[in-house]
């Protein structure tokens, strides 16, 4: 299994692969507020409501959550000439989703589903829908939309609810215009037959979904493995997965190219189950980013378990940031995760603000540490509640220090830093100065040895202008990396006596 740290560093480096969603169109509106008393009309409680909201729903949340990993995202669906259209509109034009394939279909209602809250309790859900196939008129522009919405996409999901979309038509252009580019197509798949996906890259079904489409129950896990090579072979798929609830996902994919035949099951990585809604969406958003941007099944299968395991401990349909996932990724690596990629500091930050801290930022090269070091950094800590230290990259720190530095790698230093219990988080970066991570983190207290004292202290004038200060701490006398390293060097060439 791929390991955590690489984990994060393909999230990081991940860049905006485009996706395209092909599927059902639906608005969902939450209702919320507070049931104190039953109807003296009917033996059915009666909600006072406090607010409502629209939420993308279907398709619609597919997108929303390739949005919130940074992913370039075009939509194809139709809804109806109504306000409820209108709105799903509107929403898609807020979250910076493509929305030139969505058709309007006058002849039918846009896909609304109401859920009635009293707290975080679903009373009621009430649908609006009309799930006929598309008619001629809207099927034909759909038909005409795709080829060029395929043009540069990495991957396609098709999302079905079965709601009327998907027809044979468009499954069959898009699976098959998919496959003369060499992009993946996914599907989250609705109803028993399954060659109506015939030719697509995976299907995603639940285990009820899979049982449905195969005829036949999945007695144990030990049937997976037939079960997949069944789907796969029904639909003429590359490989399938099928999610298992509190038992996980288990994946199998063909031999292709240079890839091996795989298989496996990864646990299920929810610390709390609060509400699935969605959670489908999410695993499916996921791969199809992962596998767009090139990677294997197992590592996509395993970030999309972290994304479905921070969704289900929300409530309602939602989306998860690249920082979320990364925030969840470093929470697996040592000392708490505190070493931190670049990208996912701001989330780092986010929450000690979110937590009333106040946040102290220092940075160096921290090549070979030393009791000055720690000196610096406990005085740093002293003056906040955290202390984030930025650390140059190994580039950098050549740049800077010239050819024979830095004696120890990036990870080994922030490794080494990470382990004080004096600091609370480490981030790398790459810039000869620290100006661009200082107005990122744009910390309460930025802190300097005091050897600035006559100098421009990188970052201070933001620090200041966003109501921060900036301290300079004492340094330990006699203390040094140089100095250590010229002692050190000194002595390899006077040679010693023999003892060790």
């Amino acid at each position: 299994m791929t390991d955590t740290k690489t984990l994060l560093s393909i999230v990081e480096g991940l860049g905006r692969p485009k996706v395209v969603i092909i599927g059902d169109l639906i608005i969902d509106r939450y209702i919320s507020g507070e049931v104190t008393r039953i109807s003296p009309e009917a033996p059915i409680p009666v909600l006072a409501v406090r607010s409502s909201e629209l939420r993308l729903g279907g398709a619609g949340n597919v997108a929303a959550n390739l949005v919130a990993m940074d992913a370039t995202v075009e939509i194809v669906g139709v809804v109806g000439d109504d306000n409820h259209g209108r709105d799903l509109r509107k929403l898609f034009e807020e979250s910076g989703i493509g929305s030139g394939g969505v058709v309007v279909d006058g002849s039918r209602p846009t896909i609304e589903k109401t859920r009635m809250m009293s707290g975080v309790q679903q009373m009621l859900r009430v649908d609006r829908e009309d799930v006929r196939p598309l008619d001629e008129a809207p099927l034909e522009a759909a038909l005409a939309i795709i080829p060029g919405i395929l043009e540069d996409a990495d991957a396609v999901v098709l999302s079905d609810y079965g709601k009327g979309m998907l027809t044979e038509e468009i499954l069959g252009t898009t699976i098959a215009a998919c496959r003369a580019r060499g992009i993946p197509v996914l599907v989250d798949p609705k109803g028993a037959d399954f060659t109506r996906y015939r030719g697509a890259t995976l299907v995603t079904p639940n285990r009820k979904e899979a049982e449905l489409a195969l005829g036949r129950k999945i007695e144990s896990l030990d049937d997976l493995p037939a079960a997949a090579d069944e789907l796969m072979r029904i639909a003429e798929l590359d490989m399938t997965l099928i999610t298992l609830s509190a038992d996980g996902i288990y994946f199998r994919a063909k031999a292709s190219g240079h890839q091996p035949e795989s298989d496996g099951r990864i646990p299920t990585l929810a610390r709390a189950v609060f509400d699935v809604t969605g959670a489908g969406d999410t695993v499916v958003a996921h791969l199809a980013l992962y596998l767009g941007a090139g990677l294997d099944l197992e590592s996509a299968v395993t970030l999309a378990n972290h994304a479905a395991g921070i969704v289900v401990a929300k409530l309602g349909t939602h989306s998860v940031s690249r920082g979320e996932l990364m925030d969840r990724l470093q929470q697996g690596l040592p000392h708490e995760g505190k070493v931190t990629p670049r990208a996912g500091i701001g989330a780092v930050v986010e929450e000690l603000r979110r937590a009333g801290k106040r946040v102290v930022f220092t940075n160096g090269c921290f090549d070979v540490l030393h009791a000055g070091h720690v000196d610096y950094l406990r005085f740093a800590r002293s003056k906040g509640d955290a202390l984030i230290v930025g650390v140059n990259d190994d580039a950098s720190v050549t740049r800077l220090k010239g050819s024979s530095r830095p004696v120890n790698g990036i990870d080994d230093r922030m490794e080494i830093l990470a382990a004080l219990e004096v600091v609370d988080a480490v981030v790398p970066f790459h810039e000869d100065t620290p100006k661009e991570l200082v107005e990122q983190v744009s910390p309460d207290v930025l802190v300097k040895g005091e050897d600035y004292k006559d100098k421009v202290v990188v970052g201070a004038e933001w620090v200041e202008a966003h109501g921060g200060q900036v301290v300079l701490a004492p340094l330990l006398e006699g203390r040094s990396t140089t100095g250590i390293l010229e002692r050190a060097s000194g002595e390899a060439e006077g040679g010693g006596d023999g003892a060790s």
